[in-house]
Formats: C-alpha cells, structure tokens, sequence
C-alpha cells in the first residue's frame, strides 16, 4: 500500500528532522518545510537518497499567517500526516524586560502553529481523513516562574490541539499532541537537564511514529512526566506562588 506525505513543519529543527528521518524509513514520502527553505538542501539529498523516498523543500513562515492558505494550496499533494515542530523556547528574563521578545515568543508558539494547522484541518476535514500532530509542551501544563511566557503559549496550543481533536473526531481526521518535555537538541544546549527526564530527537521521533499507528490522543515522550506534571499541578497556589519552579 502506497503511503502518503508527510509535512513537516519547522523542519530545521533538530526534532523536525528527526521526525522527517523516521516518517521517510517508514516509506513515507517528505515535505520539509521552512524558512530558508534553500537552506535544507543537503538535508533533502540525504534524506531521498538514504530512505529511498521523495523529499520536496517548501517556504514556511510560521509568523507569516497571512501566507499559510497559500502554502497549504501550493503543495505538490495535500499530506496524509502534517508534523508541527514550530517553537521557540525564548528567554524569560528578556521576555519580562522587553514586550516585543515576549510577543515573539507567543506567537510562535501559538498563534503561529494554531493558524497553519487550522488550514490543514479545514482541508484534511473536507477530504475525509489525515493526521494532524502538534508538538506542545509540558511547560503549558502550569504557569511557572520560570518560563511562564512560553508555557502560556503552548498552553494555549495544547488548549486548541484538544478541541481541534474533538471538533474533528467524527470527521476521519485525528488530531495528536506531544508533551516532550526536556529534549536534548541545539535549543536546549548548555542548559543542565536531568538525564531521567530527558529525551533524545530520535526517541521524540520514534514516540510520534508510534502513536500515529495507534492514533493516540496525548503523549507524553518520557512517561514519568505525566506523574511529575500532575504533582505540580496539585500544589496549592497559595504554596505554589512561594516556589521558584
């Protein structure tokens, strides 16, 4: 059986890629998807030459939503399964200092990946069937100190992924989302992340793969962290407040 393309979106990063490696050694023709897509040259050539399926490079501007119907219009075939790996993990501190890196860091998170994948579901729905997959964070599960300008953006992308999903249950198209959490790659370097919790981009990428097959609702990559994230969503506010998570 003949299988169909799959879209990656923020197909630079470390985790797109990844997901593109394990989508293609699973037959599946890729559509990368970028900006400077020009720039993923050589990532095309090695991925068709070492899986043996067709790559195709497209122009992608999360923060362009205006472009996004567009862009849906002009791939070469309408994927089977679309990967969003759009993000950015930003600075706290800056965001605190300075509204516009705050902004920058919201849209990207959200506003960006909830626009593009509402094209895809308004043409996956009219089609009958698809994949929709969209990469949250377990940071959106409570606001923290820490990096409470991110995790207000995924959660709210985790907020659309589960009504999307519901809206679009009984219309042959499934919607997913990951809650990686720490994932070891180019946006995390230099930061002490505990090794128990973790993950690898492959073991992210194997872990979608997986769950796509068994059309799987949420999925956390490394399973501990759902019992982490619900310990911290039960502290008391009045004690949470007190804590510098």
């Amino acid at each position: 059986m003949t299988k169909g393309p799959v879209l990656i979106l923020g197909a630079r990063s470390d985790v797109g890629l990844a997901v593109a490696h394990r989508f293609a050694e699973a037959g599946h023709p890729i559509q990368l998807a970028a900006r400077n897509a020009a720039a993923l040259e050589n990532d095309r050539t090695d991925l068709a030459l070492r899986h043996n399926v067709p790559v195709t490079l497209h122009e992608f501007d999360a923060l362009a939503t205006e472009t996004h119907s567009a862009f849906v219009d002009a791939l070469p075939e309408l994927p089977e399964i679309a990967v969003c790996a759009v993000g950015l993990l930003g600075n706290q501190a800056e965001s605190e200092k300075d509204v516009a890196t705050s902004v920058l860091v919201m849209r990207t998170n959200y506003e960006g990946p909830a626009s593009i994948m509402s094209e895809l579901a308004n043409r996956f729905e009219a089609r009958g069937f698809g994949i929709l997959v969209g990469i949250s964070s377990v940071a959106g599960e409570r606001g923290r100190v820490s990096n409470y300008v991110y995790g207000s953006a995924k959660a709210g992308f985790s907020a659309y992924l589960s009504g999307l999903r519901n809206r679009l249950a009984r219309k042959g198209v499934h919607v997913m989302t990951v809650l990686p959490g720490f994932v070891a790659t180019k946006m995390t370097a230099g930061m002490n992340l505990p090794s128990s919790l973790t993950a690898h981009p492959r073991e992210v990428a194997d872990r979608i793969v997986s769950a796509t097959t068994k059309r799987q609702n949420v999925i956390y990559i490394k399973p501990v962290w759902a019992l982490v994230m619900l310990i911290v969503k039960m502290i008391p506010e009045r004690f949470f407040k007190k804590m510098s998570m």
